[in-house]
């Protein structure tokens, strides 16, 4: 058991039968009363941050989660497929659990956080850029740049984006898969 000395930002503890990530902390001294740990935590099951204050003391649950490599196989109707990059272990997740799954593609290398106590697989993150090719995007018009203006376009796992004019079908870009935006062609 832990206590509220031990909280720090990305500590994973269980509380109210949910498995929470620190998001941020304080330890707070007021001059009158005791100290206490005024936090900001993220619930791995339904992505809602929430405040919580502990008493200074207090005993907390923490649970060790690990980040593993994988690699994305393919997605059916039982959700979505993943190989293990060392033993090549496979498991299926469903599609909540992926921070960007309209960029996932055949092949793409994934990092998979799991409860490493009960191998129940928690989130799965994208690498923050991927590379993808524009399958469509209308043809930019000339002397229409000055400003930021963007156009619609498909890449090829199917989501649609919005690019600067300059871009057309068949080249290759970065994306940000956080902000699920445009970020730089790829030479």
């Amino acid at each position: 058991m832990a206590t509220t000395a031990d909280i720090k930002n990305g500590l994973c503890i269980e509380m109210n039968g949910d498995l929470f990530s620190v998001v941020e902390f304080l330890h707070v001294k007021p001059g009158k009363g005791n100290t206490f740990v005024r936090t900001k935590l993220k619930s791995y099951t339904t992505g809602k941050t929430l405040e919580h204050s502990f008493l200074a003391g207090t005993s907390i649950k923490t649970v060790r989660i690990e980040r593993r490599p994988y690699t994305f196989l393919y997605k059916d109707d039982s959700g979505y497929t993943f190989m293990h990059a060392e033993d090549f272990e496979q498991i299926t997740i469903q599609e909540e659990l992926i921070n960007a799954p309209q960029f996932l593609k055949e092949g793409q290398a994934v990092e998979m956080i799991v409860n490493a106590d009960t191998e129940m697989p928690l989130s799965c993150e994208l690498p923050p850029f991927v590379e993808m090719t524009i399958t469509y995007t209308e043809p930019g018009v000339k002397g229409n740049t000055a400003t930021n203006a963007q156009k619609d376009a498909t890449v090829e796992t199917g989501a649609k984006i919005r690019v600067p004019l300059f871009i057309e079908t068949g080249e290759k870009i970065k994306v940000d898969t956080r902000t699920s935006s445009y970020s730089e062609r790829v030479k």
